[in-house]
């Protein structure tokens, strides 16, 4: 089955939602760029490493 995308605005930023097999996932880049639109890749390694995240 092909993805679909949509897009919400949370907080004034664009945030894309995909779903796949009727599962959404939401990216997770788009909310690193609410924090650092250069530095996304730091940010979402740092959350990955996050306890709690990690705990999830």
């Amino acid at each position: 089955m092909k993805p679909k995308n949509k897009k919400i605005d949370v907080k004034g930023r664009g945030v894309v939602i995909n779903t796949v097999n009727n599962e959404d996932y939401i990216s997770i880049t788009d909310i690193a760029k609410y924090k650092d639109e250069k530095r996304t890749d730091y940010i979402t390694q740092n959350w990955l490493r996050n306890r709690n995240t990690i705990e999830f």
